[in-house]
């Protein structure tokens, strides 16, 4: 883990945990309009070699993993729609997704780091 504590290196922490908290931002978006989801994990991929070592890092495995996990979970609830159970699925895949959002946002807004999955 990164253990610099320079002014610069605060700086840059801080600008880190500021992006990470748009991140969320856009994921949470994604309930109304769903293309923010596609900027959020641009995002993620583009900025995720500058977390690394750091606490952030976490952040971004877990919004990485709940942006593909919540893609498939609508595949799976759109094939599965005509026979009723894709209404299931979507429901506790927004229900999982909210709770991911949340959890991390409170999280980050803690300075904690997501649990290892």
């Amino acid at each position: 883990m990164n253990t610099d504590s320079t002014p610069v290196a605060d700086e840059k922490n801080a600008s880190l945990k500021t992006l990470t908290t748009v991140i969320y931002a856009l994921y949470a978006l994604a309930l109304f309009a769903g293309v923010s989801a596609i900027v959020a994990i641009v995002l993620n991929y583009i900025k995720r070699e500058e977390v690394q070592g750091t606490w952030l890092e976490s952040h971004f495995r877990w919004q990485i993993s709940t942006f593909w996990w919540s893609v498939v979970w609508c595949v799976v609830g759109w094939l599965t729609f005509i026979i009723l159970i894709g209404w299931v699925v979507w429901g506790v895949a927004f229900v999982w997704f909210v709770y991911r959002i949340a959890k991390g946002w409170l999280n980050l807004n803690d300075n904690k780091p997501m649990p290892v999955q």
